[in-house]
């Protein structure tokens, strides 16, 4: 008997001794891994902030052992969620500046103002997030209440898709901006002659030049706070849609000094001095930074009536919308980035604009293989346009857009051209995939959200009932892989995260719920409880 214990004993102690030693040990979880067969696990390893092995909790308990472990108790978890398109840094500048998000009158937009300007006085007011359409009078606003109010302070408010200003008379004067000023791509509004105080899309850079710089402090806040945001929502990845270099060295720098944590696939904005820096440089390439893409503006937006369209606008004839960069210059910036290993990321909302993109890229890439190249937002396609995304052409694509704009897009748009709009089932028949994000801080970060209105078509208080053109829904399946390894994919990351396997960065979130199995009316109500980054726990 003595024996026998003896030779039990040997038997562990050697059993101890040949488990491998890993970081951190997850156990008890409902995992779905996103691989290529979608399929679940109890169990992780990870090591070295990165995946050992995924699979059954008691066999990942008997090959490795580890100072750290999570016991999920029974909680989903699933890959790091990357937001394919967002304005992260927008979203930390929007910190410093009054919210105007959810104002529903005018009125309010202005309390807001006097209130901030009250509690935080600056010599340059700046806000974001107003919206005509959640006002009951669906107009443009005028500068005149903020003339009244602010004589001398220069001021200048965001629409909450980014294509427009409201500004006062000071700041007009300072920008140098008279009824006479031309500009094109884009509007300086006027009602019988006289400058209203609203600009679209590319008059907005006039205002640009004269608002304060930022200061090195206010953008290194910006970006913490964007981070803290973002990875409270179970974010490990954002695609930020157009940065300066100075802002991605910023980036850069903040990570390498373990200051920034969040992965960042950084798209550089179209300005020249970007454009001969980095794609001379080349590819940028860390763990936690990918800097190998263009990001170019089509035409503006459908809310301030800025998208390109072919047609004119249903509810407002004669207009059509404008291209915010010319046709040759799209095309000759396409051929351009098509030299180097640079991807092309252009916003194209109208279906002029979308065309016009589509064709670029074609011609551009004739003969190129796997370059990736991607329509943002890829709103309203004509039906004839579609097979374009057959050739490789990836569309980046935001499922809360549908749930904002269902309201008034059919207005906007009418009943024949509005099926061709958000099509999002239509469009990731033609690509094999798509990549979902919010465009943050247009969207709500949430991307809880996100998900929800790719399955479900609705707002929160599940309007419209049945859906809104469900088609054009995704299935849970597909939305996951649209927020984790087609996102991946469309980075050129797919080896390295949008999946739980062994190898890949140990990105993942813990959910509150199943996302694949509860009732799609409760799916906003799902937080993200833990967040790991590189195996490290940061929630």
């Amino acid at each position: 008997m003595k024996k026998y214990v003896l030779l039990l004993s040997t038997l562990f102690i050697i059993s101890c001794h040949t488990k491998e030693q890993v970081d951190l040990i997850v156990s008890n979880a409902n995992i779905y891994t996103v691989d290529e067969d979608f399929s679940k696990a109890t169990g992780i390893a990870i090591k070295d902030g990165k995946f050992v092995e995924v699979g059954d909790t008691d066999e990942i308990n008997k090959k490795y052992t580890a100072q750290n472990s999570f016991d999920a108790q029974g909680k989903t978890i699933v890959p790091g969620l990357i937001d394919a398109h967002c304005h992260f840094y927008g979203l930390g500048q929007n910190q410093q500046v009054v919210d105007l998000v959810g104002t529903e009158s005018y009125e309010e937009v202005m309390e807001r103002v006097v209130a901030f300007q009250k509690e935080r006085p600056s010599n340059f007011i700046r806000g974001r997030g107003w919206d005509q359409n959640d006002w009951e009078v669906k107009e443009f606003p005028t500068k005149d209440k903020l003339d009244e109010l602010f004589p001398d302070t220069p001021v200048a408010l965001e629409r909450v898709d980014g294509h427009a200003y409201l500004v006062n008379q000071k700041a007009l004067d300072m920008a140098g901006i008279t009824a006479e000023t031309k500009t094109e791509g884009g509007e300086i509004v006027k009602e019988n002659g006289k400058i209203t105080g609203v600009l679209v899309d590319n008059p907005m850079g006039l205002i640009d030049q004269v608002i304060p710089k930022a200061s090195l402090a206010q953008n290194i806040q910006a970006l913490k706070d964007a981070e803290a945001i973002s990875l409270d929502y179970g974010l490990t990845t954002v695609n930020d849609a157009g940065l300066p270099r100075e802002i991605v060295e910023l980036i850069d720098s903040l990570q390498q000094a373990g200051e920034l944590s969040i992965r960042v696939y950084a798209m550089i904005s179209n300005y020249p001095e970007n454009l001969d820096y980095f794609l001379e440089k080349g590819i940028i390439k860390t763990n936690q930074l990918n800097v190998r893409s263009v990001k170019v503006y089509g035409d503006g937006a459908l809310g301030s009536r800025g998208a390109a369209l072919r047609d004119h606008y249903s509810d407002k004839p004669g207009h059509f919308g404008a291209m915010v960069t010319p046709v040759d210059q799209i095309e000759a910036l396409a051929h351009r980035i098509a030299e180097t290993d640079y991807q092309m990321n252009t916003h194209a909302i109208g279906d002029s604009a979308n065309i016009v993109v589509l064709r670029a890229y074609e011609k551009a890439l004739k003969g190129r293989t796997d370059r990736r190249w991607k329509v943002e937002h890829a709103q309203v396609i004509s039906p004839s346009d579609f097979n374009y995304f057959e050739k490789g052409i990836i569309p980046s694509v935001q499922p809360t857009h549908a749930t904002s704009d269902m309201y008034w897009a059919e207005d906007r748009l009418g009943k024949e051209r509005i099926k061709g709009a958000y099509a999002y089932k239509d469009l990731l028949n033609k690509a094999g995939l798509v990549a979902l994000g919010t465009d943050f801080p247009v969207e709500q970060v949430n991307p809880f959200l996100t998900f929800y209105a790719a399955v479900a078509r609705q707002d929160v208080a599940q309007y419209p009932e049945g859906g809104f053109q469900m088609e054009n829904a995704l299935s849970r399946e597909e939305t996951l892989k649209g927020m984790t390894i087609w996102a991946a994919y469309s980075n050129f990351e797919e080896e390295e995260k949008g999946s739980i396997e062994a190898g890949k960065f140990a990105d993942f979130v813990v959910l509150s719920d199943d996302v694949m199995i509860i009732p799609s009316e409760d799916i906003p109500n799902i937080t993200a409880e833990h967040v790991f980054l590189g195996g490290v726990q940061k929630k």
